[in-house]
């Protein structure tokens, strides 16, 4: 794991983060993430049903931290729900870029919002609290209001939030390191659950 200072203005919340790198001697060959892909989206199948998803303790929990925040997670889901949500219904993992994947497969199974940020793209120290008026940024899926959404920022400003990630930060095809990005409802799930399934993970598969 990864000691970064984060200031927390939102009560509840425990973020951890950790290195995560591809392999420099098989660049571009990715061993194992098809299966990984794959055994991470029939675990989650196995063991969690749609109907009854909004009552599984992570799921339940960041509901209750989102409200708190000022964020309606029916109308803005934590990344995580969003994920399984698709997930249950049928959906794969898709495969986007290996830092991703393992990020993907770790949401999927401890139901919490991770992002992978790339190396040179943030400067800590941390805060996390609510946004205010007035402040957006560029998301992977276009501009985004961040308004009374749960938000992560760096010196430079806004860089994350556990529904929808920043272009700023975003792992790109060259990218070679990153650092991932865990959200964990305090008292729910912890770093021990994190570094155990990223373990898990990370055995099962080479980031080429």
């Amino acid at each position: 794991m990864k000691e970064y200072e984060v200031r927390y203005e939102l009560p509840g919340w425990e973020i951890v983060f950790a290195d995560l790198e591809r392999n420099p001697e098989r660049p571009g060959e990715g061993s194992g993430l098809d299966e990984l892909r794959r055994a991470a989206a029939e675990e989650v199948r196995a063991g969690l049903d749609l109907d009854r998803l909004s009552a599984h303790p992570p799921v339940a929990a960041l509901r209750r931290l989102f409200k708190e925040a000022g964020c309606d997670p029916s109308r803005y889901r934590p990344a995580s729900e969003a994920l399984l949500r698709r997930v249950l219904k049928g959906e794969e993992i898709p495969a986007i870029h290996p830092l991703v994947d393992v990020n993907n497969c770790l949401s999927a199974l401890l139901a919490v919002p991770c992002c992978v940020m790339a190396e040179g793209t943030f400067d800590p120290p941390f805060v996390f609290r609510s946004g205010q008026e007035g402040e957006s940024y560029e998301s992977l899926k276009g501009p985004f209001r961040l308004e009374g959404k749960p938000l992560l920022l760096d010196a430079r400003g806004p860089c994350d939030a556990p529904i929808t990630g920043s272009e700023r930060v975003k792992v790109r095809e060259e990218t070679r390191r990153a650092t991932l990005v865990v959200y964990l409802p305090r008292g729910v799930a912890g770093a021990a659950d994190v570094e155990e399934t990223l373990a898990r993970l990370l055995s099962k598969a080479s980031l080429g």
